[in-house]
């Protein structure tokens, strides 16, 4: 299956999405269509997408597809440069039109000459042309409004076009009957209404389209963040040249000195530096960068200069990554979603439907004026507002996943989002997630000879080893600056150890199996030491020289040190931890007891971790298992929700539903508390837009006035209808006070 994402042009309300995703899903070989009102976009997922079928059946419902190579900000910015300029010509307008047809109310005065009870047809012409430069502007509302009612397939514009073009209709008339000299209408023109309406609408519109643009326009500005030049060391000249950013090529070399911004993607090859990544993983303190570092586009060099080779540039960078998974994400629909779709579907025939309604019983069974009726009419046309359902939902998901972007929390789509909130069990993977992942010398304890001397024996011996224990044991010598011996000859014992010739003495290094295999005596002490470290989950490396051991070496895999944070955030959270270890159970019982983990697994194999996961679920558990390995892609892919270490493998990325960009195992109670926190506000927005109708329609279609109460004013109808959908979109963007704890 092929996934795309489209930017889509034209819709006003959650009933176009609907419309737009009808008409998609009817295309052969499309598997899901998916329109995010907010982000006005359009995923599709087809076994093979046609662009232009595609375009050519979203152009026949009335909207616009743009091609991929079209530059959307620029379209979105003309966009709002328009509703600007309409909302500029509709005040200019609207307010002498909203001062002559009710400023009477407040005893404001009128010339002489516009004075409706000493010159009607003036007073009428006066309205007229004020009007007539509003509608002209907002004459979209037509185009589109009518096209979709007479489709079958009516939208917020259409509940605007057609109660206007009812006020409008009946002004015309009302006018004719002034001219005819019957005044008696002078109070009852409309004209003004339709005017009023149209000008607090596209306010509410230019409102809601830029709050809509906050909303999602935190990832597309980290794009802008790389400098648009870099400086490219010439390897055959080593001259400086200064080149576009599109000119970098993976491979070269990029020189960066203090204050800069680094360009593209790459690895550090001379030099030092403190890079500030918090654009990109949310971490405020600088990191400490040497040779073999990785460092990344639009970060900062704060300290320091260096060299470093470029490995990916353009859309290949991490940050340029994020982004793109980060919108991928946003134009994903979460399940909650279906709700507000499936109201929003059938919504404008309703309101229609409920207007003539409303509207019919006033005038014949409630023996109301003509005039009554139709502001009846108008009002629940006005007031019904299918635009705050569809923004309910993708308006807060899109604040939330740039939010966790920021924060280095990468949700992949809308339904993880979701899930996420439901966890009740979070399964650790031991090795890499828990712990560091990389084994390191914790303590030397020789026996006849000095720690330097027993160290430098055990790295020369084990240099040419590729075994993680003796990466560390020559870790360690590096470490601590201790110079390497000449090794005359080398042999290995796979999971046994090595034996090596070093100044014509037989050095051995392994565990206990194979200094017994091979004679070695070994002191009780030792045997004891040994033993200790192996009950703390550690492991005792032998080393010997000819057939007497003079010495262990302790290695572990230590604790990351928020690991215990990390497990009293999600106690916090009322989530339950368990952990998943392939080691043994020795290792295990000891890192479990020594972060206080009740429930762990031992000894498991990869496929034994997801039968372990699947168990967890006949227990009525929400589980979310975190982990980066290979080992751990089955129980990844078994668990309700996957969270992958960021710097963990390919694969587990791939399968998981959450990545954690920095490696922090705090951030899954992030997750957890953003997913809560989304969800909440989510049910807010829906709650805010079900009420408003619910309560809004009946009070325009009169139920108030059956009990003495006011009829609703269209123009107070159409300025509540404008606070509804900016209502929603503003609580959705109180999430971006969202923080983590630390």
């Amino acid at each position: 299956m092929a996934k795309k994402t489209f930017c889509v042009t034209g819709m006003s309300c959650a009933a176009c999405a609907a419309r737009i995703e009808r008409v998609a899903k009817k295309l052969p070989g499309v598997a899901s269509a998916a329109v995010n009102l907010a982000a006005e976009t359009l995923t599709i997922e087809a076994e093979k997408i046609d662009e232009k079928e595609l375009a050519a059946v979203v152009k026949k419902a009335g909207y616009e597809l743009l091609p991929e190579a079209a530059d959307v900000s620029k379209q979105k910015k003309s966009k709002m440069r328009w509703i600007g300029i309409r909302l500029l010509i509709s005040i200019i307008f609207g307010l002498p039109l909203l001062y002559a047809s009710m400023g009477h109310m407040a005893k404001f005065p009128l010339p002489s000459f516009l004075e409706p009870s000493l010159a009607p047809n003036n007073y009428v012409i006066f309205l007229f042309v004020l009007v007539a430069p509003i509608v002209f502007v907002n004459f979209s509302f037509y185009t589109s409004g009518y096209k979709n009612l007479f489709s079958g397939y009516p939208n917020m514009d259409s509940l605007v076009a057609v109660s206007t073009t009812a006020a409008l209709l009946y002004g015309i008339f009302a006018a004719c009957r002034i001219f005819a000299g019957d005044i008696s209408y002078i109070n009852n023109l409309y004209i003004d209404s339709a005017g009023m309406i149209l000008t607090l609408i596209t306010v509410g519109k230019y409102i809601e389209e830029r709050a809509k643009a906050k909303t999602s326009g935190a990832m597309k500005e980290l794009l802008n963040l790389a400098p648009p030049t870099a400086i490219v060391l010439d390897s055959e000249t080593s001259e400086e040249h200064e080149v576009t950013i599109d000119s970098v090529a993976v491979g070269d070399t990029i020189i960066i000195k203090p204050g800069q911004k680094l360009p593209v993607d790459g690895k550090l090859i001379a030099g030092s530096g403190f890079i500030d990544e918090s654009m990109l993983t949310g971490e405020p303190l600088p990191v400490d960068k040497k040779i073999g570092d990785s460092v990344y586009a639009a970060t900062i060099n704060v300290n320091g200069s260096f060299q470093y080779r470029t490995t990916h540039v353009g859309n290949d960078t991490a940050l340029a990554r994020i982004v793109q998974l980060v919108q991928q994400a946003q134009g994903s629909k979460a399940p909650i979603a279906r709700l507000a779709d499936k109201a929003a579907s059938i919504f404008v025939p309703v309101v229609m439907g409920l207007a003539v309604l409303a509207a019919l019983l006033w005038y014949f069974l409630g023996n109301a004026s003509p005039t009554f009726a139709l502001t009846v009419f108008i009002s629940v046309l006005v007031i019904a507002c299918p635009c705050s359902l569809g923004l309910a939902t993708p308006t807060s998901i899109m604040v939330a996943m740039e939010q966790g972007a920021k924060f280095g929390i990468l949700i992949k789509n809308a339904e993880a989002l979701e899930h996420a909130c439901h966890i009740d069990t979070v399964v650790l993977d031991k090795t890499g997630t828990v712990t560091t992942g990389k084994p390191t010398v914790t303590s030397i304890i020789p026996e006849g000879l000095t720690e330097e001397v027993l160290l430098s024996l055990a790295a020369s011996a084990e240099k040419n080893s590729d075994h993680p224990l003796a990466l560390a044991v020559v870790d360690a010598a590096k470490k601590d600056g201790i110079s390497l011996q000449r090794v005359s000859s080398f042999q290995s014992s796979t999971g046994m150890g090595i034996e090596a010739l070093i100044n014509k003495s037989i050095v051995r290094v392994g565990n206990l199996k194979w200094m017994t295999d091979n004679g070695i005596k070994i002191s009780p002490e030792l045997s004891l030491k040994a033993s200790m470290a192996s009950e703390q989950g550690k492991t005792a490396v032998y080393v010997s020289i000819a057939d007497y051991c003079h010495g262990i070496i302790i290695i572990a895999d230590d604790i990351k040190y928020e690991t215990k944070d990390a497990l009293q955030e999600l106690d916090e959270l009322d989530v339950h931890t368990v952990m998943f270890t392939g080691d043994n159970s020795k290792t295990a019982k000891f890192i479990a007891k020594e972060l206080g983990i009740s429930e762990y697994k031992a000894d498991l194999m990869p496929e034994d971790k997801s039968r372990e996961v699947d168990l967890l679920h006949t227990h009525g558990l929400t589980v979310a298992m975190v982990g980066d390995g290979i080992n751990d892609a089955p129980a990844l892919a078994a668990a309700d929700i996957s969270i992958a270490i960021g710097s963990g493998t390919d694969i587990a990325m791939e399968t998981s539903d959450i990545i954690l960009i920095n490696s922090d195992l705090r951030d899954v109670a992030g997750a957890i508390s953003l997913s809560r926190a989304t969800m909440h506000n989510i049910k807010q927005n829906l709650v805010w837009a079900f009420a408003y109708n619910i309560i809004g329609i009946p009070i325009a279609m009169g139920v108030l006035h059956l009990f003495g109460g006011p009829l609703l004013n269209p123009m107070i109808a159409a300025a509540a209808m404008s606070l509804s959908s900016i209502s929603v979109v503003s609580n959705a963007l109180r999430l971006r006070s969202f923080s983590l704890r630390r």
